[in-house]
C-alpha cells in the first residue's frame, strides 16, 4: 500500500543516474515536478523521459542541464520556451512505439511521476486523460510516484491501475492544466470546411488538438453517424457529440465507443471524460496501432505540418535542423486510414507561416526530417482548396500543390518547378 508523504519527501528517492518518467499533457504532475527541480543541486545526469508535458518544466532551465538531461519523445510549448537547443537529446520515435522502449527494457525506468484519481471503493486508481505511454510507465517502473487528485476525472479502458502499485502518494486538491484554444480565424475556418467536405456519413475521425482540428469538427455538425478513434482529443469534440453527429454506430473496433489516448482541453473535456463509459482511454500502443486503425471504416486521419514540399514530402516535426515537436502519431494514422477501407489520410495546413511565407516550398528546408513521406501522402488540404496526390506522378502532384498556394506565390513556384524538379 502506498505511503503518504509530501511530495519534498516522495521525491529524494530519486538519486544521480536515474530515469525518470513524467506523465503526459493535463495530467502532469505540477507538485511532483516542482519537487524534483527543487533537488536540482543535489542530483546529476537523471534522464527525463516525457512527451508533450504541460505546465512547469524548470527542470530543463539550462542552469539544471548537470543536474537533468532530457530526453523528449515529444516537445511541448514548455519546453521549446525553456531550452532553446533540445536537439542532442531529443528521440525521433512514433508514439505507438515508446511502450514497448519501457516493457522490453530499452529504457528501464527507475521512477515514474503520475497524477491519478483518489482510489475507489476496490482500491483502483485512473490515470485520468493521459493512459498514452504512461501506462507503460506506470507498469515497469521501479517506484511509482502519484500525486492523487480528486479533480482528475476517472476514466475507463487502459486507464485503471491498482492503488497498491503506487509506492508514494502525494495528496493535493488542484486544477489540471486547462487549455482553451482561441477561435479559430477566417482561414482555419476555411481549412475546417475544406476538409469537411472530404468526410462522409459514418467515418472514424482522428483528429488532433488546434484551430484546424476544431474549426473541421465545427462544419461537421450536419454529418451523421460519424465515429472517433484517436490519438487525442479535445473540447471541439465534446461540442460535436453533443449534436448528436457522434454515434460510434459502424465502427469495427469498439463500436459505440470513442476511443483515444490522451485529451487536453478545458474543464468541459475532463467532465466529458468522468465517469463516462461512453468514453474508452487506452494505451497508445493500442489506438496508434495501424493494424487496429484499418479495422475501422472510412478513417480520416487529420494531421498538420510545418512546410509540404512540391512532390509532397511532409515535414511537421522540424524547422529547418532544429527540431520543434516530434514524429509523434502522424505516421501511425496517416498509415491507418490509408489502409482502411474508404479511409482518407489528410494533412492540413494554413497556405503561408505567421510572417507571410509560403508553407509549401520547392523543397524542404536544409535539415528538416520528412515526417510522412510522398508515398503515403493522399490529401493535401489548404484553405485555397485541395490537392489529391494518390497515384499522381511528381509533374501533377506539383501543379495540384502549386493550385492551393497562397496566390501570390504560384508563379514563384511554377518557376521553382521547373528549376529544381525539371518539369
Amino acid at each position: 500500500m502506498a505511503q503518504f508523504v509530501s511530495a519534498q519527501e516522495a521525491l529524494k528517492v530519486v538519486k544521480s543516474g536515474n530515469n525518470v518518467f513524467i506523465q503526459t499533457a493535463a495530467a502532469t504532475p505540477q507538485q511532483l515536478v516542482k519537487a524534483l527541480t527543487a533537488r536540482a543541486s543535489d542530483l546529476r545526469d537523471v534522464k527525463i523521459y516525457s512527451i508533450h508535458t504541460e505546465g512547469d518544466c524548470s527542470y530543463a532551465h539550462p542552469d539544471y542541464e548537470k543536474s537533468f538531461e532530457i530526453h523528449s519523445f515529444f516537445n511541448g510549448h514548455n519546453l521549446r520556451s525553456m531550452r532553446k537547443n533540445i536537439n542532442p537529446t531529443f528521440v525521433p520515435i512514433f508514439l505507438s512505439e515508446i511502450p514497448s522502449l519501457f516493457y522490453n527494457g530499452i529504457v528501464p525506468l527507475d521512477v515514474a511521476l503520475v497524477q491519478v484519481s483518489p482510489p475507489d471503493k476496490h482500491g483502483m486508481c485512473s490515470l485520468g486523460p493521459s493512459v498514452d505511454v504512461s501506462l507503460s510507465a506506470v507498469r515497469t517502473a521501479k517506484t511509482v510516484i502519484a500525486q492523487v487528485n480528486p479533480k482528475m476525472p476517472r476514466s475507463f479502458g487502459d486507464a485503471q491501475i491498482e492503488f497498491s502499485k503506487v509506492h508514494f502518494a502525494v495528496e493535493v486538491d488542484e486544477e489540471l492544466y486547462l487549455a482553451s484554444p482561441a477561435a479559430p480565424s477566417a482561414v482555419e475556418l476555411q481549412i475546417g470546411k475544406n476538409i469537411a467536405a472530404l468526410i462522409e456519413d459514418g467515418a472514424t475521425l482522428q483528429m488532433g488538438i488546434g484551430a484546424i482540428p476544431d474549426a473541421t469538427l465545427k462544419a461537421l455538425t450536419g454529418h451523421k453517424d460519424l465515429g472517433i478513434h484517436t490519438e487525442m482529443f479535445s473540447d471541439g469534440l465534446v461540442d460535436l457529440y453533443k449534436t448528436g453527429a457522434v454515434t460510434n454506430k459502424y465502427k469495427t473496433r469498439m463500436a459505440g465507443k470513442i476511443v483515444s489516448s490522451f485529451a487536453l482541453g478545458s474543464r468541459k473535456t475532463y467532465d466529458f471524460i468522468d465517469n463516462n463509459p461512453m468514453v474508452i482511454m487506452m494505451d497508445a500502443a493500442y489506438t496508434n496501432d495501424t493494424h487496429i486503425i484499418r479495422q475501422n471504416p472510412k478513417v480520416v486521419a487529420i494531421n498538420s505540418a510545418i512546410e509540404v514540399d512540391l512532390t509532397g514530402q511532409v515535414c511537421a516535426d522540424s524547422i529547418g535542423n532544429r527540431i520543434y515537436s516530434g514524429v509523434g502519431g502522424q505516421m501511425d494514422f496517416m498509415r491507418g486510414a490509408a489502409l482502411s477501407k474508404g479511409g482518407k489520410p489528410i494533412i492540413a495546413l494554413p497556405s503561408t507561416t505567421s510572417k507571410g511565407q509560403s508553407k509549401i516550398a520547392p523543397f524542404l528546408k536544409e535539415g528538416a526530417g520528412v515526417t510522412t513521406t510522398r508515398a503515403h501522402v493522399h490529401y493535401i488540404v489548404t484553405e485555397h482548396g485541395v490537392a489529391h496526390l494518390h497515384g499522381k506522378t511528381l509533374q501533377e502532384r506539383a501543379k495540384a500543390l502549386i493550385a492551393i498556394a497562397a496566390p501570390e506565390f504560384r508563379e514563384d513556384l511554377e518557376k521553382q518547378s521547373r528549376k529544381v524538379l525539371g518539369f
